[in-house]
């Protein structure tokens, strides 16, 4: 079959499987066939320059979301293959450690045990820390890594009433507003957990029934702090958590911040929720995620902070009001002065959230043009431009902030 006869018959049926779907191609009284080609179906076609921008659209559209779908699946196997290095890593660690520890005098006391231990976080979840039988002394700071701390956490994101939980925890001795700390040894990091809040009355429980039990087998001290934001503007997450650092400051010479969602449950207490010398964030794999790290800076979920950390970046910045963006400005302001962000290996950085698909919050669509000035915004927008009102009441387990938030407390002048 000759080329002129194929390129005939090509077009006559295109024509024809037009006809079928009720599209009739324009008709011209001068179509020009291909240089070198002539037949009498051409005569009759007219090209349509939509319908070719359309059918070109539609290609285009179709191919990038093949592409999209193919380097989605080449991260998810250089994330599957590096966990895997990471794992058979550790499992050589965990020996030569362990061939260590048993050559080592049986009795620990807190001088022997610091040794570096910061590759730890890749051992295995069945790892004990520290013997059985390791006996803590009151005077002695307690060990970062104790036997208590057993790894996966069984999770639970139904609902429970919170007078649930003010029973499950009436006798561990939490003073009120939600203040705890060990008794055995001097713990080592007094942790403020800052959470931002507002219509959330049933993740609360929620969270408190999974993290108060973790953070006392981490012998950590520690206390809550619920900062509420009330008023009928766009939620103000980072705001809001500055506000919590103001106040908790008042309250105590806190040391480390951790700055945690209500909606995100920790699924492994091996997260300990110390600060170090790096900012942290310790929400790594969410399962909203497929466990996995949606992007090299994600900052969101769970962060934590030194106090000279956070004071040193300023703080948070004021002026992301709605969903997005200030997790990621937060990770900017670290990197621009001079951190890095560490975060937990293999397992230990699991989390569960609590669904709720960002009910009732607006997205913030402003949050790009603010990014892209985040480091001349970072000297004034903060925690030196934060101005607010705050009615403080004490619950049992926590301390809540009730605050009516506006742009006008924290105005950000030109830059």
């Amino acid at each position: 079959m000759s080329s002129r006869w194929r390129w005939s018959c090509s077009l006559t049926l295109i024509s024809l499987s037009w006809k079928e779907k009720g599209v009739e191609p324009r008709p011209c009284a001068a179509a020009v066939p291909p240089r070198g080609l002539a037949s009498p179906a051409l005569s009759g076609l007219c090209w349509s320059r939509r319908w070719r921008m359309r059918v070109a659209i539609s290609g285009f559209q179709r191919a990038a979301e093949a592409v999209n779908t193919y380097l989605f699946m080449m991260q998810a196997r250089g994330i599957i293959i590096r966990e895997n290095m990471r794992t058979i890593g550790a499992q050589v660690y965990e020996q030569v450690v362990r061939s260590a520890y048993a050559r080592r005098n049986s009795s620990i006391n807190d001088t022997e045990y610091r040794m570096d231990f910061n590759h730890s976080e890749s051992f295995l979840q069945t790892t004990t820390f520290l013997p059985e039988d390791f006996t803590y002394l009151s005077t002695q700071l307690c060990p970062e890594r104790v036997p208590s701390m057993k790894g996966p956490i069984d999770v639970n994101v139904s609902e429970v009433q919170m007078s649930d939980i003010h029973e499950m925890f009436a006798k561990d001795s939490i003073r009120l507003g939600g203040l705890w700390k060990p008794r055995d040894c001097v713990p080592r990091w007094k942790v403020a957990i800052l959470i931002p809040f507002r219509n959330r009355h049933e993740h609360l429980p929620v969270l408190f029934k999974h993290l108060i039990p973790m953070l006392q087998r981490q012998r950590l001290q520690f206390a809550f702090y619920v900062i509420e934001q009330t008023g009928n503007q766009p939620f103000n997450r980072a705001m809001l958590f500055n506000v919590g650092f103001v106040e908790a400051m008042k309250d105590l010479d806190w040391d480390c911040m951790i700055f945690h969602d209500v909606d995100h449950i920790p699924e492994n207490d091996r997260n300990y929720y110390g600060c170090q010398h790096m900012p942290r964030h310790f929400a790594a794999k969410l399962d909203k995620y497929m466990y996995l790290l949606p992007y090299d800076e994600f900052f969101g979920g769970v962060s934590g902070l030194t106090v000279e950390q956070f004071r040193k970046i300023n703080g948070f910045p004021n002026a992301f009001w709605g969903w997005g963006g200030e997790d990621d400005d937060l990770w900017n302001r670290v990197q621009f002065a001079g951190y890095s962000v560490t975060r937990p290996q293999g397992d230990i950085g699991r989390y569960k959230s609590i669904p709720h698909h960002h009910r009732g919050e607006v997205q913030f669509l402003g949050r790009y043009a603010l990014l892209r000035k985040s480091k001349e915004r970072q000297s004034m927008d903060g925690l030196n431009n934060l101005h607010y009102s705050p009615n403080i009441t004490c619950n049992t387990l926590y301390k809540n902030i009730t605050v009516h938030l506006t742009p006008e407390l924290a105005l950000v002048s030109e830059y």
